[in-house]
């Protein structure tokens, strides 16, 4: 199972249970956020580390690049396009 197929299984576990969504939000507000989301999210039998959330953002921009303009550099990166803890985040607070 890849990192975004893990963060995809835990924002539908959150999304249909309110305190484990609330759990989850409130890693936001540890001074290590990332640290303290895996830590979470790998006691939930999710295994997510703060590699795999970069790895993950890296390949997928990697992976978008190549597919566009002929796979050149001149394709603009939108901002947050490739963050995937941001985008967990986001859907939770929708």
């Amino acid at each position: 199972m890849t990192t975004v197929e893990r963060l995809e299984e835990l924002q539908h576990r959150a999304l249909q249970d309110p305190a484990l969504r609330e759990e989850l939000l409130a890693t936001r507000q540890e001074p290590d956020a990332y640290a303290a989301f895996c830590k979470k999210s790998q006691a939930l039998a999710e295994e997510i580390t703060p590699k795999d959330l970069i790895m993950a953002a890296a390949a997928f921009n990697a992976s978008d690049r190549r597919s566009t303009n002929g796979g050149g550099e001149n394709s603009p990166k939108l901002e947050g396009e490739d963050d995937f803890y941001e985008m967990f985040f986001a859907a939770l607070e929708a």
